[in-house]
């Protein structure tokens, strides 16, 4: 039996959306032109935005622009962001392929490596013209990149640096696991934590002297929540009322107050009537809460 070989990767960055005069369908079909390029050459076209994992965007497209073995940049419209992605690319001295349409001028920066050019009109006899030039190129600049030690794109035309590199760290499988576990549990504090009831701006404006109070309401139900809430926003001299889950059925008060605390608390005590946990004044810090 035949092992199957895997093709490949040659990333892909340039613009997708409008820029320039151009529309999202036009560089759809430049994307399109581009893919049959790098797939006449053997390899699979992939934007370096692309990935099979959940993560940060740049920390993908970050990665991919190091890992790709060969890289094809669209520098058309000069789109800041294809700029800045082919700067972290050149900046990391790997085989990188530069391309743009026949509108675009060169970047003084750039103008030293080698532009193959294409139609912006995508005229089908130079397009023909031009995706057998682009293929070629790969080819060729992957192969010299292989057996040449000393090739570079760009950088060491100008003298002797240093390449930036990505470090990465190897890790076991189970240590992996912990750590996403870790992560999923510190979102899940986090979504736990979101006001139920989110602070309200009321018609009493925060003073320096207002201080925050922190109320525990128990293990109340939304109804005895929704009436705590409606009562403290009513209260003379309190403002910016919210009320945050710490648990599934664990609430907290969050006011500034410009005086009355103990009274709130016992108002509360009365509205919320039993619950599991006895109503309490946590805190009560004498500073007003920071302004949004």
């Amino acid at each position: 039996m035949s092992k199957s070989v895997e093709m490949p990767v040659c990333g892909v960055v340039m613009p997708i959306s409008a820029i320039d005069g151009c529309d999202e369908g036009h560089w759809s079909d430049v994307l399109e032109i581009i893919t049959e390029s790098v797939e006449a050459a053997g390899f699979v076209a992939n934007l370096v935005s692309n990935a099979d994992e959940v993560g940060i965007i740049h920390k993908r497209i970050i990665q991919n622009l190091y890992d790709n073995p060969v890289v094809v940049c669209d520098v058309s419209g000069k789109n800041p962001n294809v700029m800045f992605e082919l700067g972290m690319r050149l900046a990391f001295d790997k085989p990188t392929i530069i391309i743009k349409d026949d509108k675009t001028p060169y970047s003084f920066d750039t103008s030293a490596i080698e532009h193959l050019e294409y139609p912006r009109d995508l005229r089908f006899s130079k397009v023909v013209d031009f995706k057998q030039k682009l293929a070629g190129k790969i080819v060729a600049t992957h192969e010299r990149a292989k057996n040449d030690q000393g090739y570079t794109t760009f950088l060491k035309h100008f003298g002797e640096f240093t390449v930036a590199k990505l470090e990465k760290t190897e890790v076991t499988s189970q240590e992996y696991i912990l750590e996403e576990l870790k992560n999923m549990r510190t979102a899940i504090q986090r979504f736990e934590q979101r006001p139920v009831y989110p602070m309200k701006r009321m018609r009493n404006p925060v003073s320096a002297e207002d201080s925050t109070i922190d109320i525990c309401l128990g293990h109340a139900d939304k109804v005895a929540l929704k009436r705590a809430y409606e009562t403290a926003t009513d209260w003379p001299g309190v403002s910016n009322v919210e009320i945050v889950l710490r648990d599934s059925d664990h609430a907290h008060l969050r006011a500034a107050v410009s005086s009355g605390a103990a009274e709130i608390r016992e108002e509360l005590r009365r509205v919320i009537g039993r619950t599991s946990r006895p109503v309490r004044l946590n805190k009560v810090l004498a500073r007003p809460p920071e302004q949004t």
